[in-house]
């Protein structure tokens, strides 16, 4: 699981939130599936520049801690956190060999995080090293790239991103290029896992009641673009949910 990418990117992570798909599905679906958090501790994993690791502590959260391999993207979330301070803690850390934090989060978070194990067994360390970082009963909450997406479907340009198959294919499942229309564009190259990959790794490390949560356009999404211009999202949403317990 390589940094490289990420630590390229830095900073200009943070524009992914503005673009229709992110800003209008997938930001207030996660949150929504997420739910209540005040007066829990949160452990968000690839956390990145620390965007729901914030808005977890504006919400009320107790403790977040924010875990991200990439360097880079760890400093982008500490300037963040010192010039709007909130309380949160970030830490560089590969979550394939994530140590024992210490004490046990009531919630874990994962956006984009299990499609970037190198293979399966390192997909399965993952959900292992969360489980025995969360409590007894705690909730995991993960945003994936929907496994069976049709990626010759229509393109999902109008809202802010370009997917691809890049022909190559992983243990897991196929290589996908996932390109944000920003200026200057940012491109970043994951495997696609199969839904049954997710599953049996989640239930192998003690995970259970695993759903998987569709994405929803919100109101104010409508409200802006209408109803129609979201009719190739729904379709063939590029982004899905999943929840476990531990």
């Amino acid at each position: 699981m390589s940094a490289q990418q990420y630590d390229e990117i830095g900073e200009a992570f943070e524009g992914f939130k503005a673009l229709p798909l992110a800003h209008y599905a997938e930001v207030p679906s996660f949150l929504g599936m997420v739910g209540d958090v005040r007066g829990k501790s949160v452990l968000d994993l690839a956390s990145g520049t620390g965007f729901y690791s914030r808005e977890f502590k504006r919400r009320g959260a107790a403790e977040v801690l924010g875990i991200d391999i990439s360097g880079e993207m760890v400093a982008a979330a500490r300037e963040l956190e010192d010039s709007n301070p909130l309380g949160v803690r970030y830490d560089v850390g590969d979550v394939a060999e994530l140590r024992p934090l210490g004490r046990r989060f009531d919630v874990a978070t994962a956006v984009q995080l299990l499609n970037y194990a190198p293979d399966i067994a390192a997909m399965e360390r993952m959900c292992r090293n969360v489980h025995r970082n969360v409590a007894p009963g705690a909730e995991f909450f993960l945003l994936v790239q929907t496994p069976d997406y049709r990626f010759d479907g229509p393109l999902l340009h109008k809202y802010g991103f370009h997917t691809e198959l890049t022909g190559e294919e992983d243990e897991a499942g196929p290589r996908a290029r996932t390109t944000a229309l920003l200026d200057p564009p940012i491109e970043i190259v994951a495997t696609c896992p199969r839904r049954e990959v997710y599953e049996k790794c989640l239930r192998t490390a003690g995970f259970s009641e695993l759903t998987w949560v569709p994405l929803e356009v919100s109101d104010a999404g409508v409200r802006k673009f209408g109803a129609d211009f979201w009719t190739d999202f729904l379709a063939n949403p590029p982004l899905e949910m999943l929840r476990c317990r531990a």
